[in-house]
């Protein structure tokens, strides 16, 4: 029988601020209800949500919890009603709406996967998040298919080191922006087809010249504000424009009689707040669609750095900075 203590530490934002308002807290563990997994964790996936949550501007989902952390690895040591008894000891990770940044947090069965031979747990931790947002944003919303071409921005982040290795495994050229020339070097290392450095070079004039002028079929733009029209430029006709992010701005001016004569579509989503049979159903799809190649070890994170859980306010700090390429871990 696995014991299972009464309370845990967990990191808590204790105010909204800088990264230093992270700090260590006891809490209870957390009780797992009607299609719950109670995980016991090992390592947990730093995204930039966290970040907006720590300053006080992404408030959690209603019913999540207040603690960070939105994907995690671990092993199961309890179950709720309706999850069937051979969960127990599974090592899984799991995309969650809140609650990782402790010793145990609860996960949806069906938003859970195992984790494969080919990773470990570090590695595991860093997939979900990225991988079903970049699953859904590219390939559901975007609807890229082999032969597309993509422009991603934030090249050598999470995100961006994730939409690199899957446009690779079905045959989408991928554009990326990067904020250095070293940076460009491991875009390009890591499978980007071309690497733009924004911060010598027009990246319109740059995909331009690329594409011989048509333009791409997907942006994939984690920026908005002032550089959506110019993610306009860059499409071809037809083009799918996709934003994830909003770290430009929330707001945009565009040209509408572009998008009405080249039949341009805008869209864009947030993963937190969707529903719970969203996540699963976008869960069973990845399954289905690209687990075998996490399985092969044919996808797997780009890793950047890890911490430990006690120091989620450095993990921040080093995010923040800006000079890193893939994922960043908190283990436990």
């Amino acid at each position: 029988m696995i014991q299972i203590p009464a309370t845990m530490t967990a990191i808590e934002i204790s105010r909204p601020g800088a990264p230093e308002v992270l700090v260590p807290c006891t809490r209870p563990v957390p009780v797992p209800g009607d299609g719950d997994l109670l995980i016991k964790v090992v390592a947990v996936g730093i995204n930039r949500p966290d970040i907006v949550q720590r300053q006080g501007l992404y408030p959690p989902p209603p019913g999540a919890s207040d603690i960070p952390g939105l994907e995690i690895s671990g092993e199961v040591v309890a179950v709720g009603a309706g999850v069937a008894p051979d969960f127990m000891g599974r090592k899984i990770c799991a995309l969650v709406a809140g609650g990782g940044y402790a010793e145990y947090c609860i996960a949806k069965a069906d938003q859970s996967l195992p984790v494969p031979q080919a990773l470990n747990m570090a590695e595991a931790a860093a997939m979900p998040e990225t991988l079903f947002t970049v699953w859904h944003n590219v390939f559901e919303r975007g609807y890229a298919s082999e032969g597309d071409s993509i422009l991603v921005h934030g090249g050598t982040s999470g995100i961006g080191t994730m939409a690199i290795k899957l446009c690779k495994l079905f045959g989408i050229e991928i554009i990326v922006t990067c904020g250095s020339d070293d940076k460009c070097v491991a875009a390009r290392a890591i499978g980007a087809d071309h690497a733009i450095n924004y911060k010598n070079s027009d990246f319109v004039a740059e995909v331009k010249r690329i594409t011989q002028e048509r333009g791409v079929n997907v942006v994939l733009d984690m920026v908005a504000g002032g550089y959506v029209p110019r993610n306009l430029q860059c499409l071809a006709d037809d083009g799918r424009h996709v934003t994830i992010a909003l770290q430009g701005g929330i707001q945009a001016e565009v040209n509408m009689a572009q998008i009405m004569m080249r039949r341009l579509t805008m869209t864009g989503s947030t993963l937190r707040p969707r529903s719970d049979t969203f996540k699963a159903l976008l869960c069973e799809e990845i399954q289905q669609q690209v687990w075998d190649d996490v399985m092969a070890g044919r996808l797997r994170p780009e890793m950047a750095k890890s911490f430990a859980l006690t120091q989620a306010a450095a993990a921040h700090a080093f995010m923040e900075a800006g000079d890193f390429v893939g994922k960043i871990i908190l283990e436990i």
